[in-house]
């Protein structure tokens, strides 16, 4: 079985993604109930439960953030190739207008994506 490296980098992330959500959830609602048995009401769990459902998704947004900043090297790079096939030029040959419209036009998807 070959080892394909990007597999397990995505079940990583999408193990990251849960573990960013369900942690500060699950402290939230602990300390809720214990306070709740503490002081003998039944206000806390219920806010801290939504205290961190808001902090999971801040972890989460913060982390598909860092996630999708992180790779436009690898798009740069990988642009340069498709612009090599595309376009006919020489191998080692970059055209440099062609890769600057094609790094704008990536930065306006992005743009258009947040």
């Amino acid at each position: 079985m070959k080892y394909n490296r990007n597999v397990y980098q995505a079940l990583t992330m999408i193990t990251q993604f849960g573990i960013n959500m369900l942690v500060p959830i699950f402290l939230c609602t602990f300390l809720g109930i214990f306070l709740d048995k503490r002081l003998d009401s039944s206000v806390f769990t219920v806010v801290l439960f939504f205290v961190g459902a808001l902090a999971g998704f801040t972890n989460v947004f913060r982390f598909a953030r860092k996630i999708y900043e992180q790779p436009a090297v690898t798009r740069k790079r990988s642009a340069g190739k498709e612009l090599k096939n595309s376009e006919h030029i020489k191998e080692g040959q970059i055209n440099a207008t062609a890769m600057k419209r094609r790094i704008s036009l990536e930065k306006e998807n992005r743009s258009n994506f947040i």
